[in-house]
């Protein structure tokens, strides 16, 4: 098994031309080589490489790939003999393997999801049940041998599938730790994915190792994704990738865009390049991946404002990663997937040839909304344009945004160069208040009070009953830690009865790490006082926030009235009332 890493260093260094040209003969037709095709015979030059892209294409025959693929179909070689003949001609030492290697200790798992995938197309196939899953389908103009091609399936209610595992003989624990079933409260065991429809998910060696689902019916989550697992890491994959990736490398870029239903209508009119995230923001990783095929991308979002939010945010993590960033805008309303349904590709074409970059999307919405006329609303312009300059991982796009933003602003390279030097301004949640941006928040190394934060968003992870009181009393601006704020402002949107057993979609890399750390510590809490650690949490960030705002007020009796207001606001934080009268005898 040769490594993926290794496979993509021998096929970017092989000479294509070189090795198809042993065999074909070719003459130069502008950036191409055209000769006939080895494959269907014929004289005419209809055979082209293209050396640029590193692939062949017969307009008549229409085959078509990469070097592997041409050695393969040429010679008869399978795919390891293809790679390692080219390896050698590129002069690429492949390591062969000194003792003989062990079986896969993840074979199980992979056995285990290829049997369930199996199983739920079978079952949307011919399933009754599964009649809910083909009308919904149909509803979106796919059809049930579309669907098939593309792998889709239907989980039933019940306990079908673990019946039909274990007949396999495929343990509980083997599909616990495949992320095909979920262990309850009480101990017994349900299949995680339960009345909804199915969509693999597969690593960059086109094995299905995850499953996204779609609720038919009522039911909550609307989406969900297997849990992480020893084959699965959501945020080291992307959908659709391993079929897209050739499609990618020969358009030089990638569309990126946010559901499991825009890639499928993308790729059935024949837009190919396209891949999706994994219903959360986009991660470091899977902006490295795009970076491995290609040296740009063009984000396709929704226009609203999760859209914009989600747009912006997979912007500078890409940028970060050195890839150039175009946003196209979508007309209000639509998404990728009812553009093309309702215009096919042609309809959504313009949209992605009318694309602009990443900096100039911002700069167009805050010229829009007025931010540019007034010294308060540019500052506040400014705060949101200079962590994408911050985040251009490329000098001469940095250089550029640079220049960019000093002619619109009127604020001179000298002054936003100094700027950017300076910390980000920590993000203060999608629910916060609109307000001064706030300059004397203390360090989120100060233990005492991130440790709080820590605390109270435990006690929220652990139970729907200490969520709904943490959102009666708080509000994300309350915390210093920007992740942690958008935490809590994640997990306050949920439904109130609601267990937050899932990740929250759109969480920053840094929120998510966060995430993994309290999820998996919140079980700790069981037979604590949760009333008194709820209480002094409560009380010590309460106590900071209303601190920092009220010496912010220089005017004694401003500040009296906005300790009169503070105090209307939380009647239920008696001994943060108490702290601050502690903190004011102090000064």
């Amino acid at each position: 098994m040769i490594p993926e890493d290794v496979i993509d260093q021998v096929r970017e260094s092989a000479d294509v031309l070189g090795i198809i040209g042993e065999s074909v003969q070719l003459k130069r037709t502008g950036a191409d080589w055209r000769g006939p095709c080895p494959f269907h015979g014929g004289k005419n030059r209809n055979f082209a490489v293209i050396p640029k892209k590193g692939l062949f294409y017969c307009y008549v025959c229409h085959e078509a790939g990469d070097v592997f693929s041409y050695l393969m179909k040429r010679f008869g070689m399978d795919y390891p003999t293809a790679v390692r003949d080219v390896a050698r001609r590129s002069g690429i030492v492949i390591p062969e393997r000194t003792v003989q290697a062990g079986p896969d200790p993840n074979e199980h798992l992979h056995t285990a999801v290829a049997s369930a995938h199996e199983w739920f197309t079978r079952q949307l196939e011919s399933l009754p049940e599964g009649e809910i899953a083909r009308t919904y389908l149909a509803g979106r103009d796919i059809d049930l041998p579309t669907a098939k091609r593309l792998g889709l399936g239907y989980a039933p209610r019940g306990k079908a599938l673990l019946e039909e595992m274990h007949r396999l003989g495929i343990s509980d624990e083997t599909l616990l730790d495949a992320g095909l079933a979920v262990r309850r409260d009480d101990g017994s065991v349900a299949a995680r994915f339960r009345g909804r429809l199915i969509f693999p998910i597969s690593d960059q060696r086109g094995r299905i190792v995850a499953f996204g689902g779609r609720i038919l019916g009522e039911g909550e989550p609307k989406y969900l994704n297997s849990p992480e697992s020893p084959i699965f890491s959501k945020g080291k994959s992307l959908y659709n990738l391993n079929a897209a990736r050739n499609a990618i490398r020969k358009e030089e870029t990638a569309i990126l865009v946010e559901g499991y239903f825009d890639v499928i209508r993308l790729v059935l009119a024949g837009i190919e390049h396209v891949v999706a995230p994994l219903g959360t923001a986009l991660t470091p990783d899977q902006a490295q991946l795009l970076r491995k095929y290609a040296p740009a991308v063009t984000l396709l979002y929704d226009s609203d404002q999760a859209g914009l939010r989600a747009t912006f945010r997979a912007g500078d993590e890409l940028l970060r990663q050195g890839v150039r960033v175009r946003v196209a805008t979508m007309p209000a309303g639509e998404d990728p997937d009812t553009i093309v349904r309702s215009g096919g590709a042609g309809a959504l074409q313009p949209i992605l040839d009318d694309a602009v970059d990443l900096l100039d999307r911002k700069i167009q919405l805050l010229a829009a909304r007025g931010w540019f006329e007034d010294t308060e609303h540019r500052r506040n312009a400014l705060d949101r344009l200079l962590p994408t300059i911050r985040a251009a991982a490329d000098p001469i796009t940095r250089e550029l945004y640079l220049t960019r933003v000093a002619e619109r602003s009127g604020v001179s390279r000298v002054v936003l160069e100094q700027e950017l030097r300076l910390q980000p301004r920590r993000y203060e949640g999608p629910a916060a208040p609109r307000a001064p941006a706030r300059t004397d928040v203390q360090p989120a190394s100060e233990p005492d009070g991130a440790r709080a934060e820590e605390e109270l968003l435990r006690l929220m992870i652990h139970s729907p009953l200490w969520r709904e009181r943490a959102r009666e009393l708080h509000q994300p601006d309350h915390f210093d830690v920007g992740a942690h704020a958008e935490l809590f402002a994640a997990l306050s949107s949920l439904p109130p009865a609601e267990p937050a057993t899932q990740l929250p979609s759109s969480l920053s890399h840094e929120a998510e790490l966060k995430w993994i750390e309290l999820r998996r510590a919140a079980y700790r809490l069981e037979g604590a006082d949760l009333d008194a650690i709820f209480t002094a949490t409560s009380a010590m960030i309460l106590s900071r926030f209303e601190r920092r705002e009220i010496e912010r007020i220089i005017d004694p009796v401003e500040r009296r009235r906005r300790e009169e207001d503070l105090r209307r606001r939380y009647p239920k934080a008696e001994q943060a009332r108490w702290l601050q009268r502690k903190v004011r005898k102090k000064k």
